[in-house]
């Protein structure tokens, strides 16, 4: 069982039909996933361009944050240069499974917790123009779209797995529960943690929670990647 090269050959759907997996958990059209493939660079420049706008977008939040945690500010900036760079390195020939991981977590776990954020808090994001809030909402709905291409060019081994769990887990103690330094460091958001939201939770739990499940999400959807593809392998051999 290999991964894509970059010698412009693609995988899976374009090999024996049995090593497909299933609509839940490809459920692009063939033709958005070669396009990524194929234009990959262009995916990753904006990609590139993404993190350098994260980057701005943070810079208040970095300036109100310990340097010691400055790597766990930039969520979304780092989600998206993880896969610019995963993309690069697999179009160079040198997929690297634990960056490709990383890239997938981040993608799906961003891209969804931030419109979930924007859903749960819109009464409160007013200050936000109608154009940032879509820019923001659609982009990062973008990068879930992008992130569950990447079946294509790794096999998600195990260990590549844990690496990422381990750095997003990480991102959940730091941001919810054990914040190391101060208080605890998840993205700001536009109302008190204390403000009472629905089901009798605080905002602090709703966006905590949210985050919560698109890590468990994440894992699940990688490592049943995983064992498709082992049985695929198994019912060729």
């Amino acid at each position: 069982m290999t991964a894509s090269t970059s010698s412009g050959r693609l995988t899976d759907r374009e090999r024996a039909d049995g090593e497909s997996l299933p609509s839940y958990l490809a459920p692009l059209p063939t033709t958005v996933e070669d396009l990524g493939l194929r234009f990959a660079w262009l995916v990753v420049a904006i990609n590139l361009v993404g993190t350098a706008f994260g980057f701005w977008y943070y810079s208040g939040q970095f300036a109100e944050t310990t340097a010691t945690l400055w790597p766990w500010v930039p969520d979304s900036p780092l989600a998206t240069l993880f896969i610019a760079l995963a993309l690069a390195c697999w179009k160079l020939g040198r997929e690297q499974p634990w960056l490709t991981a990383l890239a997938f977590f981040g993608n799906i776990v961003l891209g969804l917790w931030t419109p979930y954020t924007l859903l749960a808090f819109a009464d409160s994001y007013t200050y936000l123009s109608p154009a940032m809030y879509n820019f923001l909402f659609w982009s990062h709905l973008a990068m879930v779209v992008q992130a569950l291409v990447l079946y294509r060019i790794s096999d998600f081994p195990v260990w590549a797995v844990a690496v990422a769990a381990s750095w997003y887990w990480s991102n959940l103690l730091v941001d919810y529960f054990v914040p190391v330094v101060g208080e605890p460091h998840h993205t700001i958001i536009p109302v008190a943690r204390d403000a009472a939201m629905f089901f009798e939770a605080d905002a602090l739990g709703v966006i905590a929670a949210g985050e919560v499940s698109f890590v468990l999400l994440a894992l699940f959807l990688a490592l049943t990647i995983r064992v498709k593809k082992c049985e695929a392998a198994r019912s060729r051999s």
